[in-house]
């Protein structure tokens, strides 16, 4: 019987793996592939090869070290493994993103490529309208995503197939991981996480999940981001819990579905407005503009709340979701800059950068994408901060200038600004009616 390839992309796990599931009906030895590839790692900070690097070296662990890391073009190296080792087939997991698909037709060309399961408990392009159409609204994409369901786990692990010694001459060595993140990597990692929420934080999640400063959330993004997990199976833990927890959780994966499911179908939204009416949005360029942006980088806007989440970004490659709206609806409501400037910014550093969820995000932020808040709703950053981190422990987190500061003044600074730290770069009850006046141009036009 001929070897097989199973070539490792978002699904960097032995558990519940469809894809091993198919290889081992072949009955031939498996070769485990990962590709190196400069048009995903180019686009991706350091702190995100850092994570991938962790990741694979896991899973190398879990194989044996028999994983085959190769680094180039995927359309030129996986047929170029699979004829080296005489593979009749690569198995993968489907790809919807607008470049993996272009990638993998140009590798089926060459290869008898497999595809069996997804990232996602629901494919893209499975949950659809009663005329066959897509949803560009959350909540009716949302009953039926319910209504459609997913499979149950697929039972495999490391020994349902027998892995080939990967002893070619194209292969490389595995990246170190520097010592800077402080994301423990890989499936069993991952495994580990998803208990210790499931056990002690699901039940209060939807009460805390918008809460930095409790740390509450799951923090499972990084794990789904890279495949160490799938929501299949976190989804099968969920069952049979009606309870608030476990239902706003179910109901964030749905999200995630979602957002995969409009980039399948819209693959310009990655990079261009969903709705083509805010193709005429007024932004702010010159010397100014770019003084703002770097502020906002750097986390130096003046506004604590803002800081803090852009701090948390460079120091731990993640920010909890809901400071990475409140960052976002300053970005382009108060410093009217575009969407698609934060979002890039945000793919570059986030550890969990997912393209689908990011791009989207910011869209749904800007009010230019799908189920889209209206453009007026513009994030009061002072009054955000005081609700949803309440005593200001969040921010002392991650703004040391203001750690002296007590409690919720933190984040008015009503007793004055310590020594250091900026004055408001922008005045948010003038930017907010600028912002308003801007959206009214695209409605008179």
């Amino acid at each position: 019987m001929s070897p097989a390839i199973v070539w490792f992309r978002r699904d960097l796990r032995t558990r519940d793996l469809p894809t091993l599931t198919a290889a081992a009906a072949a009955g031939g030895a498996v070769l485990g592939l990962f590709v190196l590839d400069e048009a995903l790692l180019r686009p991706s900070g350091p702190a995100r090869r850092e994570v991938l690097y962790a990741t694979l070296a896991a899973l190398d662990e879990e194989l044996g070290g028999r994983l085959c890391v190769v680094r180039g073009d995927p359309r030129v190296v996986v047929p170029q493994v699979a004829k080296e080792i005489g593979a009749d087939a690569v198995h993968v997991s489907a790809d919807f993103g607008p470049y993996g698909r272009d990638r993998d037709e140009a590798v089926a060309r060459e290869v008898d490529l497999v595809r069996t399961g997804s990232p996602y408990a629901v494919a893209p392009g499975r949950v659809t309208k009663a005329d066959g159409g897509s949803y560009r609204v959350f909540t009716p994409y949302f009953g039926r995503w319910l209504d459609h369901g997913w499979r149950v786990p697929a039972d495999t692990t490391a020994s349902t197939v027998a892995w080939l010694d990967p002893a070619l001459p194209i292969r490389v060595p595995i990246p170190r991981a520097g010592s800077t993140s402080r994301w423990e990597a890989g499936e069993r990692a991952a495994l580990a996480r998803w208990t210790e929420f499931r056990d002690n934080d699901l039940a209060h999640y939807d009460a805390t999940r918008d809460r930095p400063d409790l740390d509450a959330t799951s923090r499972m993004s990084v794990y789904l981001k890279y495949g160490c997990i799938h929501p299949r199976t976190m989804l099968a833990d969920l069952a049979g819990r009606p309870d608030a927890g476990p239902a706003a959780f179910r109901r964030q994966l749905a999200w995630r579905d979602f957002y995969a499911d409009v980039l399948h179908h819209r693959p310009d939204s990655a990079r261009r407005n969903y709705d083509p009416r805010f193709d005429a949005m007024r932004y702010d360029s010159g010397p100014d503009a770019e003084t703002a942006w770097s502020a906002w980088c750097a986390g130096r806007t003046g506004y604590p709340i803002v800081d803090a989440g852009m701090r948390q970004l460079l120091a731990e490659g993640w920010m909890h979701n809901r400071v990475r709206m409140i960052v976002a609806s300053f970005l382009v409501k108060d410093l009217h800059l575009p969407w698609w400037r934060g979002a890039r910014y945000f793919m570059r550093h986030l550890i969990d950068g997912d393209l689908a969820s990011n791009q989207h995000g910011w869209q749904w932020t800007a009010g230019s994408g799908t189920d889209a808040a209206p453009y007026f709703r513009v994030f009061n950053p002072i009054s955000q901060g005081q609700k949803f981190d309440p005593d200001g422990d969040y921010v002392r987190r991650w703004v040391p200038e203001l750690r002296a500061i007590a409690g919720a003044r933190v984040h008015t600074l009503d007793d004055g600004r310590p020594l250091g730290y900026p004055d408001p770069i922008v005045d948010h009850g003038v930017e907010r009616m600028e912002a308003l006046a801007r959206y009214g141009e695209l409605k008179r036009g």
